[in-house]
């Protein structure tokens, strides 16, 4: 078996390449049709998902996409515009606004294509009259940094939004819409992928209003009148302006984790998926995986050694302390802890989309010897932990993984290998 440390990097590489672009939006573009084809789109991956499109449309086309700052590639016929996350800006804001506007008015005969990955709940900010951008940012931090789950989370999104929960296929009227869409979320359920601005939304202001009670989160005046009045209700299954949309997941974790899969069959080690749409506090799922990890390594149960451990999904972590947070090295800490440096046991966790959180770092690697690393640099790993400081734990140790733009996003990737010895 090849280096683990060099395994796991490679099966990374791997789920992270089985969601780009170039190959996964080329079988999904529709026949020319009479009318025009109008592309837009929101999210870390819009933009390459835009490029992929213009190379491989044979006919006339024209759109405007937002992703994240620092994901633009280049393209000649659709605009690409940069905003921020998972904080939105002003520039979101208008970007949002200038999508509205580019769909009103399209007739039956016109094709509306549209491009979502995740991240793009944060990159199309706007929010519904009576709430302001400034209290939109204010309301994001706080579930960001609530434990809410990401369904959870775009729920209260939706219901606060002008262009999210359906509402923005409803503005494409009579148009036709191809929704394809890249997930990130446990589930695979397109309403929570970018908060779900072309889909319909069963859920109500009630569900986003029993949200911000769970999690004790603070609502402006206009976002609570919003709520309790029923104002802010999105676009539900069965509305006439929706019959038109065609709804693809073109990319999902399942997909990146088969394909991480694979290389570990070609490197001689057995895979087991164990699931892709896993949640929970990180640090909570780090130990359970260790428990998994340390029956398999001594027992044998359920799976014989060598094998990897694969899962994906997204985990949350509620911020209590003075760290970044970031749920992967969230995770891969309270892992590393649990194992208390057992032998034959490595791993990693990352985000696909290069960013662990609000850091510019994928995740991390850990390895039997990763605690004894930080003890002789007078780094506590549980005082670490307490202070949601992974990233600063691993990136002292030189253990952290940078990817850059990854320019897609199917979410987290975790990794165990446990050989045995």
């Amino acid at each position: 078996m090849m280096n683990p440390r060099d395994l796991l990097r490679e099966m990374f590489a791997a789920a992270v390449q089985a969601a780009q672009s170039a190959h996964c939006i080329p079988p999904h573009l529709p026949s020319p049709g009479a009318g025009r084809l109008v592309v837009i789109g929101a999210g870390k991956a819009s933009a390459a998902m835009a490029q992929a499109v213009e190379r491989h449309w044979p006919g006339p086309l024209s759109g405007l996409v937002v992703t994240r700052y620092g994901y633009a590639v280049p393209c000649e016929r659709i605009e690409i515009v940069e905003a921020a996350h998972p904080v939105p800006d002003a520039a979101g804001r208008e970007a949002a606004s200038r999508i509205l506007d580019l769909v009103a008015g399209l007739g039956a005969d016109d094709t509306v294509l549209c491009l979502i990955s995740g991240g793009g709940s944060a990159l199309l900010p706007l929010p519904l009259a009576g709430v302001t951008l400034e209290e939109k940012q204010a309301i994001n931090r706080a579930l960001l940094k609530s434990g809410a789950t990401i369904s959870e989370m775009n729920c209260v999104r939706r219901h606060l939004s002008a262009i999210k929960g359906g509402r923005l296929a409803a503005a494409c009227h009579p148009a036709r819409v191809i929704n394809l869409l890249i997930s990130d979320v446990p589930g695979d359920n397109p309403m929570d992928i970018a908060s779900g601005p072309t889909v319909a939304d069963p859920s109500t202001c009630a569900d986003a209003l029993e949200i911000v009670r769970r999690y004790a989160i603070e609502l402006p005046a206009g976002a609570r009148r919003l709520l309790e009045s029923g104002e802010g209700e999105s676009v539900k299954p069965g509305n006439a302006r929706l019959a038109q949309v065609d709804t693809r997941l073109i990319a999902t974790p399942q997909m990146a984790l088969e394909a991480a899969a694979q290389v570990a069959r070609e490197a001689g080690i057995t895979p087991y998926i164990l699931g892709d749409a896993i949640e929970g506090e990180a640090r909570d799922v780090g130990k359970v995986m260790a428990g998994i990890a340390r029956q398999v390594a001594t027992h044998g149960q359920p799976f014989a050694t060598p094998c990897v451990l694969l899962s994906g999904g997204e985990t949350t972590v509620t911020v209590r302390g003075e760290g970044r947070g970031g749920r992967n090295v969230e995770f891969l800490l309270a892992l590393g802890i649990a194992l208390d440096g057992h032998p034959g046991i490595h791993a990693m966790a990352g985000d696909t989309d290069g960013v662990d959180g609000q850091e510019e770092i994928a995740g991390a690697l850990l390895a039997s010897d990763t605690l004894v690393r930080a003890w002789a640099l007078g780094i506590k790993p549980m005082d670490a932990l307490q202070n949601n400081d992974g990233h600063g734990f691993f990136g002292a140790l030189g253990d952290a993984v940078v990817t850059g733009p990854t320019l897609t996003n199917v979410n987290d990737f975790r990794a165990v290998i446990v050989t045995g010895e």
